[in-house]
Parts: structure tokens; C-alpha cells; sequence
């Protein structure tokens, strides 16, 4: 087979996961998934669903779509691409919208190695040059908020970036510094493995109780079921290895240094106590900060308010 065949038919598998995960809200699933068992290997319904397969071997699942100003939302720890549903089809008609799976999370693969926050970076960084995207608006949510700036520190310099968007993240979790609201603050490791055991015993319970700090109000029934299911995705031992890297990571440092315009958003929530605290100081360090509060959503901010968090990532994506 040669690497042309191989792109195509790991392309179409990819798609057929895309087609049988799909929510409800998604339209394209069964047209997508009859194409794909009738042996078509044109494009589906997106401009592109597929997966890239990294330098090492990993396969990322990433979907594309509309024109102009290109906008890429990284998802968070233990989530997928699904997570940003709510936003993803207002913003794709004003800009092109890519969104991906990071390794071990939703369709990409479980590979065994890579879990941690630099090379998460730079599989972004991949997608990005198979793209060809130029000018990007960069926004990662909690994790990917410190893969985002993780990207800045390697490729910082390259046009290809235009600005940042930090969506209730926290750049160094085991900071002992008073700004961050992190519960496992001040290199807390007895906290780290106890949760890492928790995962461990009953992964399902684990997301349940994760579920239930990332909304503001008590999520509905349909609500808590996909959360969980995605979640399930990511095996235990990828979950922790990235973590891990995750709370150990000291990006906070860099925020001075950024030359690019950042959006902070934040909120409070069983999982950043005093986010909106967190949030402001976040951005006061960085030179081209942008604060936003999100007073009546939780660290899911923009799937609990996505008009509000769509408006306003337009509104300054618009003013770049």
C-alpha cells in the first residue's frame, strides 16, 4: 500500500468514527456514515474529518470548517472536540473553525507515549502545517489552556499565530502562588495521587463526580451521559501521564513574555473555586490581556453560555 492509499483509508476510518459519534445536534451523521459503508473515499460532509498521523506514529482526529479567519479550540483534560458543540457551528460561519482530538482523548488513538503538554503542543503544531492555517487564533480550555501557551513558547515567533484564547485554564497548577485557585496549589502530591487513585479504581464514577464540578448548575441527565461517555474515551494511564505533566508544568513564567493578544476566560465552579480571581490575575500578566468573567456559568463556560462566549471571542477575533 502505498502512503497515499494509507492517508486515504486511515482518512475514512477516522470519518466513521466521526459519523458514529456524532450528537444529535450534528447533522451529517447518516449521510456520512452510508457514504463511508458504500466504499466512497471522497471527502465527507465537513470540509475535512479526518486524523493526521504525527512523527511519531500518533493519529489525531481533528475536524474543519468554514472560511476565512481561521479560529483552533483545543478541549481539555479527559474531553474531546464534542465538548465545543455549541460553538463550533455559529463560529464556522463567520470563520473557519478547526477543532481536534487530543492524543488518547475522543477518536484520536491511545497511543502509549507523547502524554504531556509540550508534545500536545506540538501535535497542534501539526495539524496547523497540514492545514496550511496562517494567522491563527489559538483557544485551549483548562489543560489546553497550558498546551496553548506551551505552543507559544516553541513557535512563538512564527506568523503563523495571531493571538491566544486561554478559556478557564490555569498555567501552573502546582503553583504556590496566591493567584492560583487550582485545588491541588502548593505541589500538592498527596492530592495528585489520591486523585490519580480515585480514576484508577472507577473511572466512571471518577467523571461522574468531574461532571458534576465542571457545570454551574446540576447538569441534565443527557448532559451528564455524553460528558461521561467522552470522557471514558481516554484511558486512566494516559489520563494521569498528561496530568501529571500538567500540574508539574510551569507556564505561568511565560505569560510576560507573550507579544500576542490573549482573551482569558473564566468563571467559578467546583473546579476553580475562585476562577474569576485567577482569571483577572492571569491576565493582568500577560502585556495584551483581555479579561472576561463568566459570573452565571461554570468551567464549561461556553457550553452553558455559548452565545456569550461565541459574541465575544468573534468580537475580539473581529478586532485583531
Amino acid at each position: 500500500m502505498n502512503n497515499q492509499s494509507r492517508r486515504r483509508l486511515l482518512e475514512s476510518a477516522c470519518a466513521l468514527a466521526a459519523a458514529t459519534t456524532l450528537g444529535p445536534s450534528q447533522p451529517g451523521k447518516s449521510t456520512m456514515l452510508a457514504r463511508l459503508l458504500n466504499g466512497e473515499n471522497s471527502e465527507p460532509p465537513l470540509k475535512a474529518t479526518a486524523c493526521l498521523e504525527t512523527e511519531d506514529g500518533a493519529k489525531i482526529y481533528y475536524e474543519d470548517r468554514g472560511e476565512g479567519q481561521p479560529i483552533l479550540l483545543v478541549h481539555g483534560w479527559l474531553c474531546s472536540s464534542r465538548f465545543w458543540q455549541k460553538n463550533v457551528p455559529d463560529l464556522a460561519t463567520r470563520f473557519r473553525v478547526v477543532t481536534l482530538d487530543f492524543r488518547g482523548h475522543g477518536n484520536s488513538s491511545k497511543a502509549l507515549t507523547g502524554h504531556t503538554i509540550k508534545q500536545y503542543a506540538h501535535d497542534v503544531r501539526e495539524v496547523i502545517e497540514r492545514l496550511r492555517l496562517q494567522q491563527t487564533v489559538l483557544v485551549g480550555w483548562s489543560l489546553g489552556g497550558a498546551v496553548v501557551i506551551s505552543y507559544y513558547e516553541q513557535y512563538g515567533e512564527d506568523t503563523r499565530l495571531k493571538a491566544l484564547g486561554l478559556v478557564d485554564s490555569c498555567p501552573f497548577p502546582f503553583s504556590p502562588e496566591v493567584w492560583n485557585s487550582h485545588s491541588l496549589r502548593n505541589y500538592n502530591y498527596e492530592g495528585m495521587n489520591a486523585t490519580f487513585a480515585d480514576l484508577t479504581a472507577d473511572p466512571r464514577k471518577f467523571a461522574i463526580g468531574f461532571t458534576n464540578r465542571m457545570f454551574k448548575q446540576k447538569p441534565s441527565e443527557a448532559d451528564m451521559d455524553w460528558v461521561v461517555a467522552e470522557m471514558l474515551k481516554t484511558p486512566p494511564w494516559i489520563a494521569e501521564a498528561v496530568y501529571s505533566d500538567f500540574l508539574m508544568s510551569d507556564h505561568a513564567k511565560s505569560l510576560s513574555a507573550i507579544k500576542v493578544p490573549v482573551i482569558v476566560f473564566s468563571a467559578d465552579s467546583g473546579v476553580f473555586h475562585n476562577g474569576i480571581a485567577q482569571g483577572k490575575a492571569i491576565a493582568n500578566q500577560v502585556p495584551q490581556g483581555t479579561f472576561i468573567p463568566f459570573e452565571d456559568a461554570g468551567h464549561i463556560l461556553f457550553y452553558e453560555q455559548p452565545q456569550k462566549f461565541n459574541a465575544a471571542l468573534a468580537d475580539v477575533v473581529k478586532a485583531l
